[in-house]
């Protein structure tokens, strides 16, 4: 169990160790896209445009895929979570993910401060990541490859949100219209093309017709 400071930057090298093993261990990342522990510091979790320290202008490059990265080795158990969006594909994934013989990913969705909101909210605003397609919901779970079945589930539906709505509930991106409007603004309508982009390739993923997979030689 750990941060995203730990699986996406300083002990990522661990992360992808393990998922190349093909041992059955579990990883249960949560994910507050900063580094939470040093006061909001920016890793490669953090959303385009978010402001953290050394990231006062907004970030300029997009948050890491991890998940994707993961299901680039076809035999781990993939699956990204909101338990305040919904809380049963959460068990769901917890469930296949312990049943899972081999090594499986769960990426959670964690409200911090370092959002800069209140989080009495928290639910709020992990229903809003959703919504607006910065927090899609998804399951990879090869043994459906095996019986010749797609991998990939879509759990989420499309944006149904504009993503400027989300970001307007959090500090960590409407300080940026005050000290840097431009930035704020171009990095809004580049995030909005990437949740559509990103989208609508899960999507297409979770559609593409797949064939069983052969049986491995003993």
């Amino acid at each position: 169990v750990g941060g995203d400071g730990w699986a996406y930057d300083i002990g990522y090298g661990g992360v992808d160790h393990v998922l190349a093993s093909g041992r059955d261990v579990k990883l249960l990342v949560l994910d507050t896209a900063v580094y939470s522990t040093t006061g909001g510091q920016k890793s490669k979790a953090p959303p385009l445009g978010a402001v953290a320290k050394f990231a006062a202008g907004g970030k300029p490059t997009y948050k890491t895929d991890l998940a994707m990265m993961a299901m680039a080795y076809e035999d781990v158990y993939v699956a990204q979570v909101a338990f305040g969006a919904k809380d049963v594909q959460t068990v769901r994934a917890f469930l296949e993910a312990e049943s899972y013989p081999g090594p499986s990913l769960l990426i959670c969705y964690s409200p911090c401060i370092a959002h800069g909101v209140d989080l009495s909210n928290n639910l709020r605003q992990q229903d809003m990541a959703v919504n607006s397609g910065h927090w899609p919901l998804f399951r990879y779970d090869p043994r459906k490859a095996a019986a010749g079945e797609n991998p990939l589930h879509m759990d989420s539906k499309a944006p149904s949100i504009p993503y400027r709505d989300y970001l307007a509930s959090e500090t960590r991106f409407s300080v940026l219209n005050r000290t840097h409007p431009e930035a704020a603004e171009r990095f809004l309508r580049l995030a909005q093309k990437h949740v559509e982009t990103r989208f609508s390739l899960y999507e297409q993923l979770a559609h593409l017709a797949v064939q069983k997979a052969p049986e491995k030689s003993s």
